[in-house]
């Protein structure tokens, strides 16, 4: 085998839609007050329905939750369990843990299956990049499920079984920011041939 000295450099990538959505999309944590569209969240449920997963067995479901009275309260159950002081997410002082995005997508699934959670999470997130729609990617709202009390609540709340716990969440919206590209390290990645 043989380590490529070309791991380092992109400048020969091949660009199309598709790789410029990956390339381009990044946390956005400010939305405007701009409700998605029933064909975006379609297309979305489309992207979500269609990431694959270990033998096809699809343990994933999916909530977008688009009730702003609804996220408000998961916010005040949230901040009541884990403290209205404890930093659990960026911007935590000065936002929810949805960053007030007018849609949270939750994604539940049975226990081991954070990879298939994953993949379903970078589905969406690509996919409203491809809708030019913003994207957080939210872990800490687990909390909120995970609780004895009000995680059976929220579960009924919005159809969750109870065996199903909480993976992965995305805030999605129309970006109110332009956050600088963040740096990548490029000795982390190398071809081996």
């Amino acid at each position: 085998t043989r380590l490529s000295r070309r791991s380092s450099k992109m400048a020969d990538i091949i660009r199309n839609e598709v790789i410029d959505a990956v390339l381009t999309r990044q946390t956005i944590r400010e939305y405007k007050p701009i409700m998605l569209t029933d064909a975006q969240l379609d297309t979305l449920t489309a992207a979500a329905m269609m990431a694959p997963s270990g033998r096809n067995c699809q343990p994933c479901h999916v909530r977008f939750i688009c009730n702003d009275a609804m996220l408000r309260q998961m916010q005040i159950d949230f901040k009541n369990i884990v403290g209205w002081d404890t930093p659990v997410h960026t911007r935590s002082d000065k936002n929810p843990f949805y960053h007030n995005a007018p849609v949270f997508a939750a994604i539940f699934a049975k226990p081991g299956s954070q990879m298939d959670a994953g993949i379903m999470v970078e589905n969406i997130c690509i996919a409203a990049k491809g809708l030019g729609l913003g994207t957080c990617i939210v872990g800490s709202a687990g909390a909120l499920f995970d609780d004895a009390d009000k995680g059976d609540y929220w579960r009924g709340e919005i159809d969750i079984p109870v065996d199903l716990q909480y993976m992965i969440g995305v805030a999605i919206g129309v970006s109110d920011e332009v956050p600088e590209q963040k740096p990548r390290d490029p000795s982390h990645y190398k071809t081996i041939r």
